[in-house]
């Protein structure tokens, strides 16, 4: 197999890499990615594994004691145009070496591997750059804590929906809302008591649902946890999770420091695992309509589909979670080129219209015009695969 993802660590080691690429494994078994596409090259195999035509990300830990190491496979990959993330505990400055000087470092904790490890997902292509999160809550129980959390999770470089905030004068209120939720990762859910007792919130839950999106659902106290969404991770609050334990005012009730982490670290990790779900439930739909009409398609380890047009011709289909952007366009005509075997005719992106606004749906049908990448709506694949 010639073609690989590359993840590269190189540096000072102590154990931190070894949790980050076990990590890095896992979360590839999360989205249903073969692992052998991926190679993880360490110092000591760089020279005979790297390879600088393959996608790759670089990992650089450096050094407490200031003893760098890998300064010569460093030089080479920043001149071969490579971007490099430099890893500290402590001080950036007196850990990573001076060329680095110029990379945007992490300080590493243990919190930050989920982060660490959806940054080299993203660099790959195999989760949205975009990371963005709707807040669900009732206007009149939880409005503090869902700013409070719209503020916490705008700070971890978090795109966040909240209705007071994100929606602008003049907007169709209702249609924005279920345009930006289509759109999201992952749905934080404030469920106070009665919440499932206001049509809205009960709407949201069952979009939610529908397409599969995951729900982060922080349990308010004395209150009983409700299984109302196809993915869904709790966070059962006590009073002691407030600040003075107060958790019945609306506008002044505010969560401590440390639940307020808690819920960003598993924002971050539930938007990595949900992922695959809704790229199942796309690729089933598209592939059982196909069979409806004797088309012969593959789904290929990277998670797209094939259709074999001759001996060596194909096109390819991707799955397009949320509503698609150009980077979703640039990467899937990339994608022409690691398929070196055949000749690829014809690229599409999937995706599912439903409560996508109309003038969005505009500019897509607008863009197939124009692109050598087009779309396909949910609701249209039964007309284009009878047709095509």
């Amino acid at each position: 197999m010639d073609f690989k993802y590359q993840l590269i660590l190189l540096g000072s080691f102590d154990g931190t890499e070894n949790e980050i690429s076990d990590l890095f494994l896992k979360r590839l078994e999360e989205l249903k990615l073969q692992t052998n596409f991926y190679e993880i090259v360490y110092s000591r195999d760089f020279e005979d594994l790297y390879k600088g035509n393959q996608p790759t990300y670089i990992i650089y830990f450096g050094s407490q004691s200031g003893n760098f190491q890998d300064l010569d496979k460093i030089e080479r990959l920043l001149n071969e145009g490579n971007m490099i993330l430099p890893i500290f505990h402590n001080s950036f400055t007196a850990e990573i070496p001076e060329m680095l000087g110029n990379q945007n470092g992490l300080r590493y904790t243990a919190n930050e591997k989920d982060k660490i490890v959806n940054l080299i997902l993203e660099s790959f292509g195999k989760l949205r750059n975009t990371r963005k999160v709707f807040i669900s809550y009732r206007r009149d129980q939880s409005t503090s804590v869902a700013i409070q959390l719209y503020e916490a999770l705008e700070r971890n470089n978090f795109d966040v929906f909240l209705d007071t905030h994100s929606i602008k004068q003049g907007e169709p209120f209702q249609d924005e809302l279920w345009h930006r939720m289509t759109d999201c990762d992952v749905i934080v859910l404030l469920n106070t008591e009665g919440f499932l007792e206001r049509k809205w919130c009960k709407e949201e839950i069952a979009e939610a649902s529908a397409k599969q999106i995951g729900v982060l659902q922080v349990v308010w106290p004395n209150h009983t946890l409700e299984k109302m969404a196809e993915v869904c991770v709790p966070i059962n609050l006590k009073s002691e999770d407030f600040l003075d334990s107060n958790f019945t005012d609306k506008d002044t009730s505010k969560l401590t420091q440390e639940i307020v982490l808690q819920i960003v670290l598993q924002a971050e990790s539930l938007r990595a695992r949900n992922l695959a779900s809704r790229q199942d439930s796309l690729i089933t739909n598209f592939l059982n309509i196909a069979k409806k009409y004797g088309k012969a398609m593959t789904v290929q380890p990277q998670r797209f589909i094939t259709e074999n047009i001759n001996v060596n011709k194909r096109r390819i289909f991707i799955p397009s979670v949320g509503i698609p952007q150009s980077t979703d366009y640039n990467q899937s005509s990339e994608l022409k080129k690691e398929i070196q075997e055949y000749s690829v005719e014809e690229v599409y992106l999937i995706y599912d219209n439903v409560r996508i606004r109309e003038k969005w749906l505009k500019h897509l049908d607008y863009l197939n015009k124009w692109l050598d990448v087009k779309t396909i709506k949910k609701q249209e694949f039964e007309v284009w695969l009878s047709k095509n």
